[in-house]
């Protein structure tokens, strides 16, 4: 571990910036920080994002993860679980930190964007990620009064940045090529209609087991509920244009009836068809 004499701590904010949406209660930038030892990890009531900007280390938790890090690579830690992390017996470490919580981060971890089983995000150009977090709280005096909603807007923009990227990298990979099409496939309606997971499966060469293994370890959904959720999107731009009654709808999407097609509708928008038009459409 480096000497406790070369570690250094740059706080960037001096108070939590508070906003109705979230909050961020610290950040800074950290040199040669200590590790945590994975045989007592540690658990925090908040979430806590760590940027690797210089040096290689490890990442583990009470989940199972077990993942080598290195510089560009974007720690997410999640409330209530356990971890651990830190740099390689020996190495330097520079990281850049925000701990954060909030309406709309708990949003994001219920809908699977920010996901535990994915804790560690391949960004890559740490440089320039760093510099995008710094922007975060000092691109404007904080006390002016929309200052911390702006300063939260930015930190929003960068989370949902780093989590495209890394979508991104992963498909660029060249791990899941086949996950593009599946995708495509499961959330479009053809001139047959809307295709079987286990057609989808045949089309990407995979037994349907090994693809909806596969396909819900990536996307935190099952092939059927992704497909059932990205219907009922369709649904609502058929609801919104008004071209078609719900009766039509309903059979373009393979439901029996207008009363099975309703009950889905309600338990994945929160409306039932009838309700969902009059909001949008006045009618």
């Amino acid at each position: 571990m480096p000497p406790a004499a070369r570690y250094r701590a740059q706080p960037w904010l001096q108070s939590p910036l508070r906003t109705p949406v979230g909050e961020i209660e610290l950040a800074g930038l950290l040199v040669n920080v200590g590790g945590i030892d994975p045989a007592n990890m540690r658990i925090l009531r908040r979430f806590t994002l760590v940027l690797m900007v210089e040096g290689e280390g490890y990442f583990r938790d009470a989940r199972g993860a077990n993942i080598a890090l290195q510089a560009g690579d974007v720690v997410l830690v999640f409330p209530e679980i356990a971890h651990a992390y830190g740099p390689v017996a020996g190495g330097e470490w520079t990281q850049v930190y925000f701990v954060f919580d909030g309406p709309q981060f708990q949003l994001w971890r219920g809908q699977g964007l920010l996901a535990p089983e994915r804790p560690v995000l391949r960004l890559g150009s740490p440089d320039y990620w760093r510099r995008r977090l710094h922007e975060v709280v000092k691109s404007e005096p904080l006390h002016r009064a929309g200052a911390p909603l702006r300063a939260m807007g930015r930190f929003l923009q960068v989370v949902l940045e780093m989590v495209a990227v890394d979508a991104e990298n992963v498909r660029q990979a060249g791990r899941d090529a086949w996950l593009e099409k599946s995708l495509r496939l499961l959330g479009e309606r053809g001139p047959a209609g809307w295709p079987a997971p286990q057609d989808v499966a045949q089309q990407v060469g995979l037994s349907y087991e090994n693809f909806r293994k596969r396909f819900t370890q990536l996307t935190n959904e099952s092939p059927g509920r992704f497909q059932k959720r990205r219907r009922l999107e369709w649904a609502c731009a058929a609801i919104y244009h008004g071209e078609l009654s719900l009766k039509e709808i309903a059979d373009a999407l393979g439901f029996c009836d207008v009363f099975h097609f309703s009950k889905a509708f309600k338990q994945e928008i929160g409306y039932t068809p009838s309700d969902y038009r009059q909001r949008v459409r006045g009618k």
